[in-house]
This record gives C-alpha cells, sequence and structure tokens, in this order.
C-alpha cells in the first residue's frame, strides 16, 4: 500500500528520480483524469473525511516559505500530505469501482517517490514541518474534521507539486 512514514529527507536539489516521478504523477493527474476519475465516477458532492493537516494549498506553501521553510523540506510535507490523501480516497472505494485502479497507480508512484526520499539521510527537517506530518500520521479516524472533495484533494496536490517542482525539475505546465 501506500506509504507510512520514512525516514526521509535530503538535498534542497531535487534528484532527478524525484523528477521522473513528478513528471509521471503530472501526467496522472491532468485534469481530465481527475475530472474522470474524481468527479464523474463518484455520487454528487461526495466528500472523504481527512485532518485538517491533510489539506495543502498553494497558499500553505507561499506561508511556510516566507516562514523560511526549507524546499526540501516542503516537498516531504507535500509527499506526507499527498499520499495521505490518495490514502483516504482508496478507503472508500471497493475494488470493483471505475476509480480504483487509478488511485492504486496515483499509490505505486507514491510508494516509488517515498523510495527516492529514503536513500537520503536524515536531516533535520524544520520543526513546523516535522509536526505536521507527526500529526497526518498520528491522528485516529475521531480528529478527522474536514470533508473534502477527491477532486479537490488531487487538485491541491497537483498545484502544489507545480509549485514545489515546476522549477527544478522543469516541469513543462501542460
Amino acid at each position: 500500500g501506500c506509504p507510512g512514514v520514512l525516514a526521509v529527507l535530503g538535498l534542497e536539489a531535487a534528484a532527478p528520480g524525484e523528477c521522473e516521478l513528478t513528471r509521471l504523477l503530472q501526467d496522472k493527474l491532468q485534469y481530465e483524469m481527475r475530472l474522470q476519475y474524481m468527479k464523474h465516477y463518484f455520487p454528487i458532492d461526495y466528500t472523504v473525511q481527512v485532518q485538517y493537516e491533510e489539506v495543502l494549498r498553494p497558499s500553505n506553501i507561499t506561508r511556510l516559505r516566507n516562514g523560511t521553510v526549507s524546499e526540501a523540506a516542503l516537498r516531504y510535507l507535500w509527499f506526507h500530505v499527498s499520499s495521505q490523501a490518495v490514502l483516504r480516497i482508496r478507503e472508500v472505494l471497493p475494488e470493483k469501482h471505475p476509480s480504483w485502479k487509478y488511485t492504486q497507480e496515483l499509490c505505486q508512484l507514491f510508494d516509488a517517490l517515498g523510495e527516492e526520499y529514503s536513500k537520503y539521510r536524515q536531516t533535520d527537517v524544520e520543526t513546523v514541518v516535522a509536526d505536521l506530518v507527526k500529526l497526518i500520521h498520528s491522528a485516529g479516524a475521531e480528529s478527522r474534521s474536514k470533508a473534502v472533495r477527491p477532486k479537490a484533494l488531487l487538485d491541491n496536490c497537483l498545484k502544489v507539486m507545480r509549485m514545489l517542482y515546476g522549477v527544478p525539475c522543469e516541469l513543462g505546465i501542460r
């Protein structure tokens, strides 16, 4: 399944493997695919329950950047939030659901990304990010308190990914 907490962290620059995987993710997260698999195949206005910390928007990144959080730490945060989001969506899908295979593929890409990160030796990630990641993985279901549409989770995932990897990985914004 999707990654849990990995002792991961590394360099300011994104590794070639990270770039390759974010490019694959960008392909998988094309608008048409998000629309079909995360909206059309779900009941109207369907939402999944997530924790507040599991919603990561471009505005959150801008705020953290202004708080001088390193790009590597931001990518680490994005990785944890996004893989968790895919997990939340998967939790509600039976295996025969038309979106199941799609979320499975996303999961595999995040697993591979987790592998990339785990090659780096652990360095200190800013406390603010470490705390957020801890929160994401520690809280039980009872603390989930936000209803979010599956497509919105993946929209955020893509927007933030482009913010963080767009330049170092030369993601052409398609």
